[in-house]
């Protein structure tokens, strides 16, 4: 087909398919999306928040292997539903034990706890031994299944806690902070702003002094006032980011409302006698949505950074549930103490994804800019 022959949004499409970071930056948030979603599934640690925590082996280096004892806890576990299991966990029914190493005698299992590394390649050494009843002691195999070697790929936290599966439900935080907040900033924005371009006047002048007043408020004082006015709630955190990114839209919106307004096809629209909300709803917004996805976008990266910074603080996600911002609050000191992968993983983690949405958003940006070349 010849370029000439394609539509406005077929030629943005092409533009778009053709910047390769803004493809990059667009896999990396698919990918982060099949993440968040299915985050229970693909974390090692599948309990409520990959919260199981195993102080002996505490702060462990990547790659860190031990044996593990499953033994059933001495209590029914109520599972949940299949749904309730990929969205918020399922507690585990068994209680986990890092050991050295096992020896079967007679009927019985013993196993040393974890202490450190076992210099005698499994064999027992010291007498403090957990031992209980496994039947016949022909019945190998459910030694077998109860002890295994599991590797934590990423490290464990402070408390013995599964590094990797908190960095992938921590996704879910950073993508669900990201998506309400640009929801909430886009309605009022979208609102604001095409109240005050289409109406002009006094209007204007009202909701133009509310944006600049709004502006003139750093953002991070923003957030603190409404974090500190109604909680640390993870509800309040959706809220106080959304509020501070709206005037963005809000002017954008206005000054590409006013522009249009004077158009033919608007004044045709008035001259019909379609109402107010009609002409703002199918003829004026439709041809700002370009703009539109581009400040979404970077906001998009910016609430992603700014709920990790008030994480980071102590005023965003509280603990136990995983963040990133949290996860380099607890973990920030390690940075010069020998483990600085405890840091440098959730940095690394927030970094990627507000340069994937900064890519995307400049990729749209340049996509639907009229003047580029094709």
């Amino acid at each position: 087909m010849k370029n000439e022959n394609l539509s406005p949004n077929q030629k943005a499409v092409r533009r778009l398919l053709k910047n390769k970071p803004a493809l990059f930056g667009l896999a990396l948030i698919v990918v982060s999306v099949l993440v968040a979603i299915f985050g229970y599934v693909l974390a090692p640690d599948a309990t409520p928040d990959a919260n199981d925590q195993l102080p002996t082996i505490a702060l462990k280096n990547p790659n860190f292997t031990v044996k593990i004892l499953k033994m059933r806890k001495n209590r029914e576990i109520e599972q949940p539903n299949i749904v309730s299991k990929l969205l918020f966990g399922a507690p585990s029914t068994f209680d986990f034990l890092p050991i050295n190493a096992y020896e079967i005698r007679n009927d019985s299992l013993f196993v040393e706890k974890y202490a450190g590394e076992n210099p005698e390649n499994g064999k027992l050494l010291r007498g403090r031994t957990v031992g209980f009843s496994i039947g016949k002691i022909a019945d190998t195999r459910q030694v077998e299944k109860q002890i295994s070697n599991k590797t934590y790929w990423l490290g464990t936290d402070n408390f013995g806690r599964d590094t990797l599966s908190r960095l992938i439900l921590g996704v879910r935080i950073s993508l669900l902070v990201g998506l309400i907040a640009v929801l909430i900033s886009l309605t009022i924005g979208i609102t604001v702003g095409a109240v005050a371009g289409y109406f002009g006047g006094r209007t204007d002048d009202v909701l133009m002094l509310l944006m600049n007043t709004i502006w003139s408020i750093p953002t991070i004082l923003l957030v603190f006032a409404i974090v500190l006015a109604f909680g640390r709630g993870i509800g309040v955190i959706f809220l106080a980011v959304g509020l501070t990114m709206w005037v963005d839209v809000a002017r954008l919106v206005r000054g590409q409302v006013l522009s249009l307004k004077q158009i033919s096809f608007v004044e045709a629209a008035q001259s019909m006698g379609f109402s107010t909300s009609r002409i703002l709803a199918w003829h004026i917004l439709p041809n700002i949505l370009g703009p539109v996805m581009v400040v979404a976008a970077s906001n998009f990266a910016t609430a992603i950074l700014i709920e990790s910074g008030l994480s980071y603080l102590g005023f965003g996600i509280q603990p136990p549930t995983p963040s990133w911002g949290t996860m380099l609050n607890e973990n920030y000191g390690y940075a010069i103490g020998g483990k600085p992968f405890l840091a440098f993983i959730p940095a690394f983690a927030i970094m990627f994804m507000v340069l994937a949405f900064n890519l995307v958003g400049n990729g749209f940006r340049d996509a639907l800019d009229v003047k580029s070349q094709d």
